[in-house]
């Protein structure tokens, strides 16, 4: 006989024992976030540079940032950076109680209305954190690329944090907030329906002995690449924005356009797949393991995977 077809099991909000959840998740994403962190200043600072000032290319800033910088320099900005977790667990929940509100729809409707949803909650806390760390990222750095030492970290994050006050205002804080919305909701509503798309079209083709975490593993990086393709050219203007300042979205596009014409919309995009591939793969897998380790007991003893 032949064995049915596998299901690509969704676990939901109502299975899993909150407290494990957010336990084991905290953990795990701050690790992920100590991983990915270097990619996310290299992507930072090529999207920032005006032509090939400096930087030649992705792997040419990881070699520069180590000569000059040192192993140290690839994480300027993380202490600020990492409060970004928190803004990642009102992420994963927003996410997930929003699912839930959406019963009724589609596997599709409901992942991308979820994710758009739970990207507009998160980015209200990490856009402050994006500014601060993202001009520590490019402080001190000098025209051949050296940075000027002698100032302990935090007081480089008290003193940028002073001087966006004292200019700007709360409003400082949030340069580009427009612009991160335009970036990371349609980022992350596109990243879960092709995540699950993904998946399922991978369970439908592969051998019946082929683990589905295996096969999430597989999907969540293809997911990651899609999107970050579909929504480079906005990720490129919110980073100007927040680094730079600047009046307007279109006016940093126009800028943008003119200084390497549409090549210019690919800036950053290999680094941004070096963050997002190995993220996304992080992600999926790691958000899985703590899915199904935090299921509750008599879900653990019949579901299967």
């Amino acid at each position: 006989m032949t064995s049915p077809p596998r299901e690509a099991k969704i676990i939901e909000w109502d299975d899993m024992d909150k407290r494990k959840f957010y336990g084991f998740g905290f953990s795990i994403m701050m690790g992920i976030r100590a991983g990915i962190y270097p990619t996310i200043l290299v992507k930072t600072r090529l999207q920032v540079q005006k032509h090939d000032t400096f930087y030649k290319g992705t792997w040419d800033a990881f070699k520069k940032i180590i000569r000059y910088e040192g192993m140290r320099g690839l994480y300027r900005g993380f202490m600020v950076n990492a409060f970004t977790v928190f803004s990642g667990q009102c992420y994963i929940t927003t996410y997930e109680l929003t699912r839930t509100k959406l019963a009724h729809c589609s596997n599709f409707t409901r992942s991308f209305v979820a994710g758009g949803a739970a990207s507009l909650i998160a980015q209200s806390i990490t856009v402050p954190c994006d500014v601060v760390s993202q001009l520590l990222m490019m402080q001190g750095q000098t025209g051949d690329g050296r940075v000027i030492a002698g100032v302990s970290p935090v007081k480089k994050t008290f003193g940028v944090i002073q001087t966006i006050w004292v200019q700007e205002g709360v409003p400082g804080f949030y340069r580009g907030y427009l612009a991160s919305l335009l970036t990371f909701i349609p980022n992350s509503a596109l990243w879960w329906p092709f995540y699950h798309f993904y998946w399922q079209q991978l369970v439908s083709i592969a051998p019946s002995g082929v683990p589905f975490i295996a096969l999430q593993a597989v999907a969540g990086p293809a997911a990651g690449m899609t999107s970050a393709t579909l929504t480079n050219p906005m990720d490129i203007i919110r980073t100007r924005l927040q680094v730079s300042g600047g009046t307007s979205i279109i006016e940093t596009f126009n800028e943008l356009i003119k200084e390497d014409g549409m090549k210019g919309l690919t800036k950053g995009l290999t680094a941004r797949y070096v963050a997002t591939v190995p993220t996304s793969f992080m992600i999926c897998v790691s958000y899985e393991f703590i899915k199904r380790i935090s299921l509750k007991s008599h879900l653990a003893e019949t579901l299967h995977w």
